[in-house]
């Protein structure tokens, strides 16, 4: 049976001649990340090349996202998403080209900046894909739409860039494909989830409003602490009791503010929460019993007003088309071989890539591995996205993610622009 590394060098021979191109690129991208609706250098660089490349190229897009475009006569409007953004978090991963910048964000708070999702690597495949592409032009018909997307990590830049006229300003997609890379699979290696595969995210903001006083007076105030603090341990209970075990959800409470000095009671306290479900149903239904917890905790410590809660951003679950899910590993599977694909658990991680299959268009979402397969063997806990430490190995990922998207938008730009044509019509 011929390697991984053998099957992909036979299935695209053109990526050997770009891969040094393509690894300079992740390493300038992953040495200067940008935040979320900040990523100007980086849409820049991405736009050139793509220009070079001969596609018809627009830019901010949603505010900083790029579309470009690829038109190779008449057959079916095929997109593949990458994402552009950053995240906040101080990388700490040793490498030579690690990231040192910095940048404020919206608040004016100068914070470090890392590419700790794997978005800089997503780019580069993105562009040795988009670069293929390119060069095989009489081995596909159709439209190819490539869309650079921001603010991917404040589930944000999907929806901006709908409302900015992604699907009327340029060709409606019948299928939109995004790989993201998974720190639970060899490197290399695919996995796929058909059905519901990333969890609905929302974001909360709570004030918890009491009577502040004196430390050594409690009983002339209204601790909003004490508030908060039996609030946090019945709003665990919503998902343990109120919620069946087969339908997951998650509450955490990730940040709790209030108080300055410990003789001084304060006269607010503010939370800030992530709920995530699968089933719409569930997600009304954590953000309803969540407003009763708090109600009820503030009415039975006599609170002055009842807890103020907003929904200050979210996204809904992804949904990978079944049918097509189906068709593209059964092509990746033929292509890269049985071995190298693989079915993968859902995730209560969020993307905002549900969007664009709300938006009308058929989407599958795959995952591609991105760990030592001796690092994956050890045993040991290793670093995970979002992590300082993550560092995704290059080599095969990059290669593999190269392959695996060449083979999908090669078959499904092989197909005749209908509604028979796309799998699951």
């Amino acid at each position: 049976m011929a390697s991984d590394s053998t099957r992909d060098a036979g299935l695209v021979p053109e990526f050997a001649k770009i891969q040094p191109d393509l690894e300079a690129l992740y390493r300038d991208l992953h040495q200067h990340p940008e935040l979320a609706f900040h990523e100007v250098r980086t849409a820049d660089q991405l736009a050139k090349r793509l220009k070079a490349l001969g596609y018809e190229v627009t830019t901010g897009v949603g505010k900083t996202g790029i579309v470009a475009v690829l038109r190779n006569g008449p057959g079916p409007v095929i997109m593949l998403r990458t994402e552009l953004d950053a995240l906040p978090v101080e990388e700490k991963t040793g490498l030579a080209f690690a990231s040192k910048a910095t940048m404020q964000n919206d608040a004016g708070v100068t914070v470090p900046l890392a590419h700790a999702c794997g978005h800089d690597l997503h780019m580069t495949g993105w562009l040795g894909t988009a670069t293929v592409m390119a060069g095989r032009k009489d081995r596909w018909h159709g439209t190819l739409m490539l869309v650079g997307q921001p603010a991917e990590e404040i589930v944000g830049g999907a929806s901006a860039m709908l409302a900015d006229g992604l699907f009327s300003r340029f060709p409606m997609p019948e299928v939109v494909i995004g790989i993201h890379d998974e720190p639970t699979l060899p490197s290399g290696q695919v996995g796929f989830h058909a059905g519901f595969f990333r969890a609905s995210a929302d974001t909360i903001e709570v004030t918890i409003f009491g009577r502040g006083g004196h430390g050594a007076y409690p009983q002339r105030t209204v601790d909003p602490i004490v508030i908060a603090a039996r609030s946090v341990l019945g709003i665990q209970t919503i998902v343990s009791r109120e919620t069946n075990p087969l339908s997951p959800a998650v509450i955490t409470v990730g940040a709790i503010h209030g108080g300055t000095v410990a003789n001084i009671i304060p006269d607010q306290v503010q939370m800030l929460l992530t709920v995530r479900a699968f089933d719409p149903k569930v997600r009304e239904h954590l953000i309803a019993a969540i407003k009763r917890q708090l109600d009820a905790e503030a009415t039975a410590a006599d609170a002055p007003a009842m807890p103020s809660i907003k929904i200050i951003g979210g996204t809904d679950a992804v949904y990978n088309d079944p049918a097509l899910t189906a068709h593209i590993t059964e092509v990746l599977s033929r292509d890269l071989g049985a071995d190298s694909v693989h079915e993968m658990p859902a995730q209560m991680g969020s993307e905002d890539f549900s969007q664009y299959g709300r938006a009308g268009a058929k989407s599958v979402l795959l995952h591609i591995g991105a760990v030592d397969p001796a690092e994956l063997a050890s045993g040991k806990i290793l670093p995970g996205l979002h992590s300082p430490q993550w560092a995704p190995q290059i080599e095969p990922t990059l290669r593999s993610m190269v392959t695996a998207e060449v083979v999908v938008l090669t078959d499904l730009l092989n197909a005749p622009r209908s509604t028979a044509a796309v799998p699951g019509n």
